[in-house]
């Protein structure tokens, strides 16, 4: 099976920092049309505004996904400017800290609403729209959508609670929703990660640099990875190389969750 994305059209949420961005930007380079999406339109375009063009395969497209409305407007303006979406990678995701013992302060209905709603409501719409294109058509894949979660779903760190459980919920809702969109060839998977240097990480790491030492320590392979390495697991994922895959978290941290879970921090 081919690797190969070139021609589709894929939407990438959260896509003006980090990961998110590195995904769209990796897409591109695979020949694919790719919608930028994300709420901070200042970022979005400085870093990709001098090469989005109304005849080219980038558009940017800014809102707060939150909201209905404006997952409705981003499927609408993919529409309108490739006239199809075959891959959804919901990327938009936010680390709080949370205090698991004050409920004003766990953070929970917060982080529910931005990791894991916003990525159940796109996977909806665009699901219809997917289900829309194939038609009568029986043959090959309808479309792929992949989830962004994290090794926090799997390990306890109070102080992350309210995150770490909308990553589980998320981490669920991916492999129900595999399961309902499998009769009409669409795949849902996700990449977990753990020691990639996502945004979010990098902020983290400015404040307290002895963190890095303590990620690198607790991961087997004793280093922090780029978020390219996250965009290599998600294009296979996009791709036909992963034709028979649906319902799985594939998890990408350098071994961190094959040790002990009390002394590796998740991020």
């Amino acid at each position: 099976m081919s690797f190969s994305i070139s021609g589709k059209t894929v939407i990438v949420t959260g896509a003006a920092n980090g990961v998110g961005l590195a995904i769209g930007r990796r897409f591109i380079e695979a020949d694919a049309n790719v919608m930028f999406a994300d709420m901070d339109e200042a970022r979005l375009t400085k870093e990709l505004g001098d090469r989005a063009r109304e005849e080219g395969n980038i558009r940017l497209f800014t809102g707060d996904l939150r909201e209905r409305l404006t997952i409705a407007n981003l499927l609408s303006a993919t529409i309108d400017a490739f006239e199809r979406v075959d891959i959804l990678v919901n990327a938009s995701r936010q680390i709080l800290p949370s205090d698991p013992l004050d409920s004003e302060k766990d953070g929970i209905e917060q982080m529910l609403s931005q990791n894991l709603m916003t990525s159940l409501r796109l996977t909806q719409g665009v699901a219809k729209r997917m289900i829309k294109q194939a038609g009568e058509d029986e043959d090959g894949s309808a479309g792929s959508i992949i989830n962004l979660s994290s090794i926090a779903a799997r390990r306890t760190q109070p102080e992350l609670l309210a995150y770490s459980v909308s990553c589980a919920a998320l981490d669920q809702m991916t492999r129900s929703m595999a399961v309902a969109l499998a009769p009409k060839r669409i795949r849902v998977n996700a990449v977990a990660f753990g020691s990639v240097m996502s945004a979010s990480l990098k902020g983290s790491l400015k404040e307290n640099e002895e963190y890095r030492e303590d990620i690198v320590d607790h991961t087997p392979l004793h280093r922090i990875a780029g978020p390219e390495e996250i965009s290599d697991a998600v294009q296979y994922l996009a791709s036909d190389a992963s034709a028979f895959v649906t319902g799985q978290i594939l998890t990408v941290d350098g071994g961190r969750t094959l040790i002990d879970p009390v002394s590796s921090p998740a991020h």
